[in-house]
């Protein structure tokens, strides 16, 4: 067999590949908690007002200030490719955080539905408990019929004398 074809087989590893630059390593769990905390951002009344008064300043700022300082005219082309950059990163960590969200939802809902089962089993349980003692009490002794039963010995018993 050729190493070609070696590489083609499933059954074989991988052959590790050399690369220029080293493969950058990061923690899931850490990027999707810091993806949480933006999206949470980035969906405040907070935000909007930031955003707003950002672009107001922008703006106000290209359009009042004199020539030497202006740095995006009138078009604010400029401004569109900033929030344009800014809509291509939030878009990915709002549908991460989103996916994170989905995934803890998925859990709870399994875990409910696993308590859920519990609790019906135990209400089953204890129905079956509740009848089997009504059975049981049904067949006990009552102190008014105990108490019948002795006086009718009694005078049973009277009435021999």
């Amino acid at each position: 067999m050729t190493t070609r074809q070696m590489g083609a087989r499933l059954d074989q590893p991988r052959e590790i590949r050399r690369t220029l630059l080293p493969r950058v390593h990061y923690d899931p769990d850490s990027f999707g908690r810091l993806s949480e905390r933006i999206a949470r951002f980035l969906g405040t009344a907070r935000f909007l007002v930031y955003m707003t008064v950002f672009v107001a300043v922008w703006i106000v700022w290209n359009l009042l200030a004199p020539e030497f300082l202006k740095f995006d005219p009138y078009p604010f082309i400029f401004l569109t490719l900033m929030l344009s950059l800014q809509a291509s990163y939030a878009a990915p960590l709002i549908l991460l955080a989103q996916n994170r969200q989905d995934d803890r939802d998925r859990v709870q809902y399994e875990q409910d539905r696993s308590r859920n089962e519990r609790n019906i089993a135990d209400t089953e349980y204890l129905t079956r408990e509740i009848a089997g003692l009504r059975v049981a009490l049904s067949e006990v002794v009552t102190r008014d019929f105990l108490r019948s039963e002795l006086q009718q010995i009694i005078k049973e018993l009277d009435a021999k004398d």
